[in-house]
Formats: C-alpha cells, structure tokens, sequence
C-alpha cells in the first residue's frame, strides 16, 4: 500500500481491513500500510477515542454496536441461567443490615429474589419488580422512589426520582448496564433513564455492576460514566479473559459468577 497516505486515510482504510478480517494486530498494520510500530500504536488509540474499535493486547477487534433493548417482560429469558447465577453471588455481597440500592432491569431483579431470606436490609429502589419482589417481608425495609413510569422497564425514572435520590445514601449501590466497554464506559440506549442512572450511580459508597456476557465489549447510544467509576463487576464466565483482565488491572474488581 502506498507510503503517502495521509494518517485520515490510513486510519480509514484499518478501518475497512479490521471489518473485515474481524481481528487486527500491530504488526499487521506495520506491514501492510508501512508505519512504524509506534505509527500503528498511535492510529490505533486515535480510533479507540473517536469510538471506532476496541483495542485488544497486541491489536484491535471491531467496536460492537449493543442492539436496542426489548422491554424488560421480553429479555426476561435471555441468558436466565446466567442472571441467575450472577444474582445469587452478588446477594452474598450484601451484609444483613446493609442498605442497599437496587436499580431496574433483569439482571438486578435476580438479585433481589436471592435477598428474600436476609436480615434487616433496607432497599431503596426505582423498579417495580423489585418492589413487587421484596415488599411485605417482615426483615426487609423498602424504600420506593417515585417519578415518571417506564411501562417498558416498570421502573421509575426522571426529575422526581432524581430528587429523591438526592435525599438518600447506600452502603452499596447494584446497578445493571445495556452495554459495557473499557474506553467507552457504561452507556444506555435510552438518555432519560441514562440522566437517573447516573443519580443512582452517585447514591451508593459502592458500586456494583452486574451485567452478562452479552453486555461486554459493547458500546450503545448514551454515556453513563466512564469503566473506572464502578467498583466491582459481577458476570459470568463467558465474559472474555482479556477483558476481565484489563478491568483487574485498573482497579475495578471482577467477581465471575
């Protein structure tokens, strides 16, 4: 390939080679286009800023889009047997006592059926099936933000449930995420919800996340914050090694259900 392309230019066409090879490594695109190692290094990062791949060890893979999210009464199903799993080790996270902050989704839903038996909890929550999971248990005291319905999520969100917010504190916030990447952060497909989650994230001493596979390495419409502002991943196994790796080595604790 010609030695006079301009970095734009280059940048474009690793572009089109990664979609299409699926992988790209340094030394590849040192040979192919002629750079130094530190040339390559550098268009790699230039892309991983302006949100166009993943950088991997060694090279890049092409940046997956998350696909929209269904209503939460459709994923329910989706990957059960992991949310399962993921609910029950992030229950044993929680100390009896403890107050906690639950976010919505289905994944946090698993989470609050394996915390039925505990002692003494307070919950503090935006979703209903959470409410509907954990009210009338004798040990358990549940606090409901309010706010404008999500019929989608059955949860709350918005103005009112961000003032609420506002008023309470948790020894532990868990919190699930439509998609998750190392430089792109924790994004949503839906900016209202995004705008709360972000209350909820600030609510809580701890921030756990628990999120499936199928969430990791990508990247959708909203930022909710950047990877280094969670303290613990709970995910199961299929989560890839490299990944879990890389957020071991930036401090964030990952816990493989």
């Amino acid at each position: 390939m010609s030695d006079f392309l301009s970095s734009e230019e280059r940048q474009y066409n690793i572009i089109n080679l990664l979609n299409r090879q699926g992988r790209l490594s340094v030394g590849e695109i040192v040979e192919q286009f002629k750079v130094s190692q530190a040339t390559a290094r550098r268009d790699l990062e230039t892309l991983v800023e302006r949100g166009k791949l993943q950088r991997v060890h060694g090279g890049a893979i092409p940046l997956r889009q998350a696909p929209p999210e269904l209503p939460i009464l459709q994923r329910a199903s989706a990957n059960a047997e992991e949310k399962g799993r993921i609910g029950n080790t992030t229950a044993a996270l929680v100390q009896d006592g403890d107050t906690i902050l639950l976010g919505s989704g289905t994944t946090v839903a698993e989470v609050a059926l394996a915390l039925r038996q505990r002692k003494g909890l307070t919950v503090i929550t935006n979703s209903l099936p959470v409410l509907n999971t954990l009210s009338g248990l004798p040990d358990i005291s549940v606090i409901a933000l309010g706010g404008v319905f999500r019929d989608s999520e059955l949860s709350f969100i918005g103005h009112i449930t961000e003032q609420a917010l506002s008023e309470v504190r948790a020894d532990r916030v868990i919190i699930g995420v439509h998609a998750l990447n190392l430089e792109q952060g924790l994004t949503n497909d839906y900016i209202p919800e995004t705008m709360t989650d972000r209350a909820i994230l600030h609510a809580g001493r701890e921030v756990i996340v628990v999120a499936d596979h199928s969430k990791v390495n990508t990247v959708s419409t909203a930022l909710l914050a950047p990877i280094t502002s969670i303290h613990t991943l709970v995910t199961d196994s299929k989560t890839p090694s490299e990944f879990r790796e890389a957020l071991t080595a930036i401090g964030v604790r990952v816990i493989v259900a």
